[in-house]
């Protein structure tokens, strides 16, 4: 009965966050056709700074799993004054984020499509693109942080109904300032711009609205025992992800420089999987709250359940979706993209990729758990040893020495993502050392 009541729990929490990926992924897709349409030179204006753009998302989700992490804990404590007071901290963090994230990116965003090795016909559109959506960085990382905010709180519906309206929203302005005003990349850019706005306005509303988060403006002052705890669980996960996202961009360069055919392949082939992973981190949403929650009631074996629970539902339906991404691999490329050999290209990558989506979403549920208990150093030494010591330094093997093609490429990525799955496995095998990662963390 405690297995039945936390499984419906998890999934409960983890359903409005995975309908709101999935959606957002899909709407994702339609954006990438929108652009894709315009040719190949538009899809890779928009593709050369997408690793920049996640390692930006990824400095305010840092703080996001902090928050889940410090708040999911207060709950299980019933701790309201700790909730607001971490509350009011993460407000603060969104200020500061924004401030040097908005500005560094708009200063930055003339040289970056350089950096990234895109050829000269396509920087001028990349680096306007970067640059619009680079202005609206405090509406970004607020719709990130005061999301995550509610999702700790047990409150995932909202989030989800504020990114579903805004995503639809970004969907119907890029339509209208692409093929009604033909403004191509830059009517791209303007629709998503847009977006954030309303997005992070209405986050920011509903997480003042929540009567656990809502904090007096008169009180709003820096407390340093909270900022120094956020600080220790967001820093590694920062690293984590500033790990990743440089990787990815030396990995998206290495690719970029085998041609734009390949490269657009490349790009709208890792976008077009996304969806087949994304509902995983629905449920590494669900069970950090949940774990978080366990650890402020100091219940061990409701978090032994939480843990297992999360486990086997993440990768049942991480088979499901690799057996569905193999099958639609080429239909999928081809709504992406009106070029048939970067249809073709891009079906094969995925393909192969498909057997290995168990271990993807075995990594995603394993940081979850991590997260939770605030303890993410581990995943930082993982993401920093199965990134630069496998992924990239065997592509750039592939690529600069040994001269092979695409497919070799991908095989470097999937031993990444099977080596950081596995490592992040070890430590709840353990059954000794999984015990004493909870207690420790209880004291």
């Amino acid at each position: 009965m405690e297995k039945k009541a936390i499984f419906k729990t998890i999934i409960l929490l983890a359903i409005p966050t995975m309908l709101e990926q999935i959606l957002s992924t899909l709407l994702q897709y339609v954006d990438t056709a929108m652009v894709g349409n315009l040719g190949e030179q538009a899809t890779a204006s928009v593709s050369v700074t997408t690793t920049i753009n996640w390692l930006i998302g990824s400095i305010a989700s840092a703080i996001g799993v902090a928050g889940i992490a410090m708040i999911s804990k207060a709950v299980g404590k019933d701790d309201r004054e700790e909730i607001r007071c971490v509350s009011s901290q993460l407000f603060l963090l969104i200020l500061a984020c924004a401030a040097v994230l908005g500005g560094a990116s708009m200063i930055l965003s003339p040289y970056i499509p350089i950096w990234m090795g895109a050829e000269q016909s396509i920087q001028k559109d990349a680096s306007a693109y970067f640059f619009i959506i680079s202005v609206p960085m405090l509406f970004r990382v607020a719709n990130t942080i005061c999301g995550a905010a509610l999702r700790a709180t047990k409150n995932t519906k909202t989030p989800m109904v504020i990114n579903m309206i805004t995503n639809i929203m970004n969907i119907a302005l890029n339509y209208m300032f692409i093929y009604i005003m033909h403004m191509g990349v830059v009517g791209a850019a303007w629709g998503s711009a847009i977006s954030y706005v309303v997005s992070g306005a209405l986050m920011f509303w509903a997480y003042r609205k929540n009567e656990m988060l809502c904090w007096e403006w008169k009180k709003l002052s820096i407390h340093k025992e909270q900022l120094k705890e956020c600080v220790r669980i967001g820093v590694p996960v920062l690293l984590t992800s500033a790990t990743s996202c440089f990787g990815y961009i030396v990995f998206a360069a290495l690719v970029s420089g085998m041609g734009t055919t390949i490269f657009a392949a490349h790009s709208i082939a890792v976008t077009a999987e996304t969806i087949f992973y994304i509902p995983g981190y629905g449920l590494r949403t669900a069970t950090s709250t949940m774990v978080g929650i366990a650890l402020g009631e100091q219940n061990k074996r409701k978090f032994d359940l939480v843990s297992e629970v999360s486990i086997v539902i993440t990768m049942v339906m991480m088979i499901l979706n690799g057996v569905l991404l193999y099958i639609v691999a080429l239909p999928l490329m081809e709504l992406l993209t009106s070029s048939q050999p970067v249809a073709v290209l891009g079906a094969e990558m995925l393909k192969l990729v498909a057997f290995t989506e168990p271990f993807f979403g075995l990594m995603i549920v394993m940081e979850g758990i991590l997260y939770g208990l605030g303890r993410t150093k581990y995943a930082f030494v993982v993401e920093t040893f199965s990134m630069w010591g496998i992924r990239i330094m065997l592509t750039a093997l592939c690529v600069l020495i040994w001269k092979l093609d695409l497919r070799a490429v991908w095989y470097c990525m999937i031993a990444d993502n099977i080596c950081k799955a596995l490592l992040l496995a070890i430590p709840m095998c353990l059954k000794k050392y999984r015990k004493k990662l909870f207690m420790e963390k209880c004291l």
